[in-house]
């Protein structure tokens, strides 16, 4: 039973967002729950897939029982069982939280945002799992048009920000499939691994170098890498608060899985370091979206775009690890990634969080948020702890490995640009950490009414409980950070490093 999870992890959701379709418009009340139901199912699969991994090595699915490279298989090693279990369990955490607010903002469209929401699973899962080029093409198209849908349906705004996605998705897509369609011509094949072992002797060939150069545009593009990001911030603060808090941490983080796939796993280390130096014209990319991406989320008044500006700091480091191509720079990439599921996932719900009973998202009417809201903002205050870097939370330790990278590399303009980074995210986090939980110094002798006295007025359970499941999330992975990176992540890292 077991050796058919990874077909059954791609199915499930598949095949429940069409029921679910169906059965949402007899009922659309049962489409949450039937949501819940079938994610906490994958998310058992993925946990059953890593284990597996863990105690037999990776695993090789062949569809339909064709060998390939005529087939498409489905390979899972730690890699991508680590960002399976990554997906499922954020995925499963968002629509628990999911039910009241989709509920409030587009109450009208519950049965199809559900229907559309699994899809987006389903070509998430998909792109991680699958071993085959083409194929990972198949699933980005299936996770972006149901993207595209769940966003153009959010606030005033989004329909725009929806077709700039779309436009700019649609041209990293067709980078990406062109690098595709080169390899395929010079291998004459699209498994992974097999394209691995038939490529180096090609390595001096004008079309694998065009090839490599292409994949890496339309995946730097998916990313959001400055100055490909410009889609990324309109899509994650126009979407509903659901969507956001799910693309947030999972859709930049699955296209920088497949960088890394195609970096160390499709292409030899070597390649993109010493055949064609984009390894170091990444790093450098990756130093600017640092920095940029911080100077423009201090420049924002509203809080989702100012963490839509965070994503494509955030996703420099992790851009940064990659290009670094050395142990303990890739160590910290893919800690970073788990770092930014978790983080972004609970800020963006806390974002979620404050529409819910203040129906805005500005800044400046953050006033006493602490003392209505304590939970949910108390959340935030350890997601903003994560960002800037501060101990015990996972945001520290991926911070750590990323600066010792830089430093086995002896790039010390990135030491800085990583110290840099971590104090640009303390002015703009602590803005509104000084708005929300502190009030304007008056002496007691010049005070002429009393103190007020703010009543509680926390969101529903339903809400509440999965933000702070996230926020515990970031304090236990950087607590346990030492025996993920021993059980997990080491074996991640290529053995040439």
């Amino acid at each position: 039973m077991s050796s058919n999870y990874p077909a059954f992890i791609i199915m499930v959701p598949f095949v429940s967002a069409l029921l679910i379709f169906v059965i949402g418009w007899w009922n659309k009340k049962l489409s949450c729950g039937l949501v819940i139901a079938v994610l906490a199912a994958v998310f058992l699969l993925s946990i059953g897939i890593m284990k597996d991994v863990i105690a037999n090595g990776t695993i090789r699915y062949w569809l339909g029982g064709w060998e390939p490279p005529w087939g498409i298989e489905y390979a899972v090693d730690y890699l991508n069982a680590f960002m399976l279990v990554i997906i499922s369990f954020v995925s499963l955490v968002v629509t628990i939280y999911s039910k009241k607010s989709i509920e409030k903002e587009i109450p009208d469209k519950i049965v199809p945002f559900y229907s559309l929401y699994l899809l987006l699973i389903t070509g998430l899962m998909g792109i991680v799992i699958t071993g085959d080029l083409f194929n990972v093409f198949v699933f980005l198209e299936i996770a972006a048009i149901s993207c595209y849908a769940l966003i153009a349906v959010g606030r005033k705004g989004a329909s725009y920000s929806s077709f700039k996605y779309i436009v700019m998705g649609t041209v990293g897509a067709s980078f990406y499939l062109l690098g595709v369609g080169y390899i395929y011509l010079v291998t004459g094949s699209l498994n992974m691994l097999d394209v691995a072992e038939l490529l180096p002797p090609l390595y001096d060939s004008k079309v694998v170098l065009t090839a490599g150069v292409f994949m890496l545009v339309g995946i730097g593009l998916k990313m959001a890498v400055y100055p490909l990001h410009a889609w990324a911030p309109g899509a994650y603060s126009d979407a509903p608060s659901a969507v956001s808090a799910l693309i947030a941490p999972l859709m930049t983080k699955v296209a920088a899985y497949l960088m890394i796939r195609i970096f160390f796993t499709v292409f030899k280390p070597y390649f993109f370091v010493d055949v064609i130096p984009l390894a170091s014209i990444l790093t450098w990319i990756a130093a600017v979206s640092v920095i940029a991406g911080s100077i423009y989320a201090i420049a924002q008044s509203d809080l989702k775009k100012m963490l839509s500006y965070s994503v494509v700091a955030q996703i420099g480091y992790i851009a940064l690890g990659i290009g670094l191509a050395n142990k303990a720079g890739l160590t910290g990439a893919v800690l970073h990634i788990l770092n930014e599921a978790f983080t972004k996932g609970c800020v963006f719900m806390v974002a979620g969080a404050i529409i819910y009973k203040t129906g805005s998202c500005n800044i400046v009417g953050f006033k006493d948020l602490y003392r209505k809201m304590p939970f949910t903002m108390s959340a935030f205050l350890i997601g903003a702890f994560s960002m800037v870097g501060i101990p015990p939370t996972c945001g520290f330790f991926s911070k750590l490995y990323l600066i010792i990278g830089s430093i086995d590399a002896k790039q010390w303009i990135f030491v800085a640009v990583l110290l840099t980074s971590s104090i640009l995210n303390v002015i703009y986090f602590f803005r509104v950490i000084k708005i929300a939980a502190f009030e304007d110094v008056i002496p007691d002798y010049s005070r002429t009414t009393p103190y007020i006295t703010y009543r509680l007025d926390e969101v529903p359970l339903s809400m509440l409980i999965p933000i702070l499941v996230m926020a515990a999330g970031i304090l236990v992975c950087g607590i346990f950070s030492p025996e993920i990176i021993n059980t997990v992540i080491q074996h991640i890292i290529p053995a040439s490093f």
